[in-house]
């Protein structure tokens, strides 16, 4: 029987185990998912079966920046308190490390390379990690820059973390100005980091709302045309400050922009920086959080122990 991509994707899905892993089982257990869920098993791979389609919305965001290469990347548990073990901070630092050696091209890539320290891959030391801790466990995301400068930034033991990427010339040390960069986008997580980065369609939104917005406001519904036009022209100036980083008003000094900030700060310096890219990752972003009913939870258990 053929073995397709699918499957694979399918029975990674419903045991958490590694690429390579997945399609050994199928090929083993001809195509079969339960009897490949039940290799696994019997190989020590997927004792965590049930854990891995449990909910992780919680975890640790963490950037560092190691031999040039910064790195971010977002692992989820399933409890706050798990994020606050000394083994997960341990995994999530270990697969951080990872990635500065393999630089891999995508997660999948990334579980089937040799984890940090280890004679296990990512995906079979993710698997260890559900085994010790008893929760579900995955890394989510990553990314990594590997040339320019980069800052790393921690924010709140792990909650978000930011990766600044710049190009500095002069020779200069421009880490606190990066620093500064990424607890702004901690703090205010823009949409955009330059006002050039804005694309046509959503300038065209935002244009469209605001010309409502003053049709239906009866002191500017009866101004002409080109009046309502150069009054959204301004308008738009207020947007690009508050949704795009370099336009922003610095927090540290609201007489400027972040981008004034950047180019005096370095100009103080002796040289110039220049921002080229920049990601942020707050832990559990997107992902919808289960929400529990004590009572519920504890009727469903005493009907199961028939009590």
């Amino acid at each position: 029987m053929a073995i397709t991509a699918q499957d694979v994707k399918t029975l990674r899905e419903k045991t958490g185990c590694g690429m390579m892993d997945c399609k050994k089982a199928l090929a083993a257990s001809e195509g079969d998912m339960d009897k490949a869920v039940e290799w696994l098993r019997e190989k020590g791979l997927a004792a965590s079966v049930k854990k891995a389609g449990r909910i992780a919305a919680e975890g640790m965001a963490y950037a560092v920046v190691e031999d040039g290469v910064g790195v971010v990347v977002e692992v989820n548990s399933e409890t706050d308190f798990v994020s606050r073990n000394e083994k997960f901070v341990d995994f999530v630092k270990g697969v951080a490390a990872t990635i500065i050696v393999n630089k891999p091209a995508d997660l999948d890539a990334l579980m089937e390379c040799g984890f940090a320290g280890s004679t296990l891959t990512v995906a079979q030391q993710q698997q260890e990690m559900v085994l010790t801790i008893g929760e579900n466990i995955h890394v989510r995301r990553f990314a990594f820059y590997d040339a320019g400068t980069s800052v790393a930034y921690v924010h709140a033991g792990g909650k978000i973390g930011v990766l600044v990427n710049l190009e500095v010339t002069g020779g200069i040390d421009a880490t606190a100005i990066g620093k500064d960069l990424a607890m702004q986008i901690a703090a205010l997580n823009p949409r955009f980091l330059d006002k050039s980065q804005v694309t046509q369609d959503v300038l065209d939104e935002e244009k469209k709302i605001m010309l409502v917005q003053m049709d239906n406001d009866p002191k500017m519904a009866n101004k002409p045309a080109q009046v309502k036009e150069k009054i959204v022209l301004g308008k738009l100036n207020k947007f690009y400050a508050e949704n795009c980083l370099l336009q922003q008003e610095f927090v540290k000094d609201n007489t400027m922009t972040v981008e004034q900030y950047m180019n005096s700060a370095a100009k103080a310096l002796g040289g110039s920086v220049k921002l080229l890219d920049a990601v942020r990752f707050e832990k559990g972003e997107g992902i919808e959080k289960k929400q529990e009913n004590l009572a519920e939870e504890i009727a469903k258990q005493l009907k199961e122990t028939g009590n």
